[in-house]
């Protein structure tokens, strides 16, 4: 427990355990805030304007793999209470979280920080608790009872959210053209959510609340709050994702990408750090059994393409994007097939 950042209190100076290497760290050059991904308003288009609301988020999802989410059906209030709850579990007092603190990654509801701690040769400002949603009364009973209304609240919201993610699965079918309900079933069948914190640091310079990846599930739909902090990868340049009030950021995992045959596209992103205020956000993560064969949908290849990738399993693919994450590589690089 005694590893959690945000555990330690009144730090004058950035330890020398989370001082990134050079290349790595984001410096003291200012980032552009990013105009250019759009935001999205999906029930004002979702009837009047459907054709219209399906385009764009294909072309969002082709150019960045990244788009904001407006009039979307989760309750602002709901929302909001999301992020309270979860900054109010990462200040309770130590003894408070501990019997969820634990280096084991197959815990099914697990307190730890960073990312490797014990493993990696640098640390990540960031303090995680992530759990499994679904079926939910599966689940729950191994979540926190304190914040004592955490059950409630975050049960509330992955019903909510996962009622929006298959929502925008559907859509994205008719983008490529292929049946609707394909991503039911085992292609959905999970939802993990994340909740992050990232205490002020001192020097946010000189390290990150997350390194650069980009995410290995099928969608994944952030709440960010009000504090910013995400930045998105576009044509090797930084851009800092901007919080647009009672928004979605909705970003493109690498099995979309795979399904898609390439049409939709996995960004990389990053987390940066604040030096005056904490942020807590609230992640949830759509993704397959890991028994789910994952593969170019078999309609667009035989329309219009030969397939980019080969198929495989869900689980196969997570153990090799672990590794190839912590080695640098591409992660579906070696799952590529050549064109030549």
């Amino acid at each position: 427990m005694e590893k959690l950042i945000s555990s330690k209190h009144n730090i004058q100076h950035v330890p020398e355990s989370y001082i990134l290497p050079p290349e790595i760290r984001p410096g003291r050059a200012a980032i552009p805030s990013c105009k250019s991904i759009p935001v999205i308003d999906l029930h004002g288009n979702i009837d009047s304007n459907r054709q219209d609301l399906v385009q764009r988020i294909m072309e969002a999802g082709q150019e960045f793999g990244f788009f904001q989410l407006t009039n979307h059906g989760v309750p602002e209030e709901l929302m909001k209470e999301t992020v309270k709850v979860a900054e109010e579990f990462f200040q309770l007092p130590v003894e408070d979280k501990a019997s969820f603190y634990s280096e084991d990654p197959r815990r099914g509801c697990r307190l730890s920080t960073s990312i490797d701690y014990d493993h990696e040769k640098v640390h990540f400002w960031r303090d995680n608790l992530r759990h499994h949603c679904r079926p939910l009364e599966d689940h729950v009973g191994e979540w926190p009872t304190n914040p004592t209304r955490y059950r409630e609240v975050i049960g509330n919201y992955a019903v909510r959210v996962r009622e929006l993610s298959l929502v925008l699965l559907d859509l994205i079918c008719e983008g490529l053209g292929i049946e609707s309900g394909y991503f039911e079933g085992g292609l959905s069948r999970l939802q993990m959510m994340s909740l992050n914190y990232y205490p002020p640091c001192p020097d946010p310079a000189l390290t990150l609340g997350l390194p650069k990846h980009a995410d290995p599930n099928l969608i994944t739909v952030l709440n960010q709050g009000a504090v910013p902090g995400l930045q998105v990868l576009k044509d090797e340049k930084w851009l800092a994702l901007e919080p647009v009030p009672n928004a979605f950021v909705v970003n493109i995992g690498h099995a979309l990408q795979v399904i898609s045959n390439g049409m939709l596209r996995s960004a990389e992103h990053r987390v940066v750090t604040n030096a005056f205020v904490a942020r807590a956000t609230v992640t949830s993560f759509i993704q397959p059994s890991n028994d789910s064969l994952i593969g170019p949908a078999t309609l667009l290849v035989d329309r219009c393409s030969l397939p980019l990738y080969r198929p495989f399993r869900y689980d196969e693919f997570l153990r090799t994007y672990i590794k190839d994450a912590q080695d640098g590589k591409p992660p579906l690089k070696q799952y590529e097939i050549s064109q030549t």
